[in-house]
């Protein structure tokens, strides 16, 4: 199996351990507007200081080695497939995502969807201690009241960040079984 650089890995534990329920810190609240002084309220991994990329972002929070060791939702063989993955081919594809939502260039096409609704029965999961819900002010309300008209459950679990379906895979497929029974 080819291994990637020390590099690449280091830094993919550094940043899911970022946006994990084990970094401490990460305890999100809804924002109050969509302005640069809330979102500055948001942690370094989605407003970077100045002159610093992701890898100087993140490094500092680069957990212990018995922190890594103790990790059970992303052992270090799990965790050399993605970073064999992305030494292979980049991060090109993965933060596409971010052009897309931001460059009108790039989301004319979504606008198409603009106003609509999601008429079949939906569910929506994510962790206690993950942010990216609350990246955009009143996203996870007009998504449980406006734009999913037969929601049938909103969650937040404890004990899971942003990789919520690794960090409580248990809980996420009791919820999902629940909601196809349902």
């Amino acid at each position: 199996m080819w291994h990637p650089p020390q590099g690449i890995h280091n830094f993919l534990r550094a940043y899911y351990h970022f946006k994990s329920a084990d970094w401490k810190e990460n305890k999100p609240f809804p924002l109050t507007a969509n302005t640069a002084g809330e979102m500055a309220r948001l942690p370094r991994y989605y407003v970077m200081d100045l002159n610093k990329g992701m890898a100087e972002t993140v490094s500092p929070e680069m957990p212990s080695a018995s922190a890594t060791a103790a990790c059970k939702w992303l052992p270090e063989e799990e965790l050399r497939v993605y970073s064999a993955e992305y030494g292979r081919t980049g991060f090109q594809g993965g933060l596409n995502s971010y052009r897309v939502n931001r460059d009108p260039r790039y989301s004319a096409e979504l606008q198409l969807f603009s106003g609509r609704t999601i008429d079949v029965p939906s569910a929506f999961i994510a962790g206690k201690s993950d942010w990216g819900p609350y990246q955009r002010a009143g996203a996870v309300e007009i998504m449980r009241t406006k734009a999913c008209t037969q929601m049938r459950g909103v969650h937040f679990l404890d004990g899971a960040g942003h990789w919520v379906q690794q960090e409580q895979h248990e809980a996420v497929s009791r919820l999902l079984l629940e909601f196809l029974h349902g």
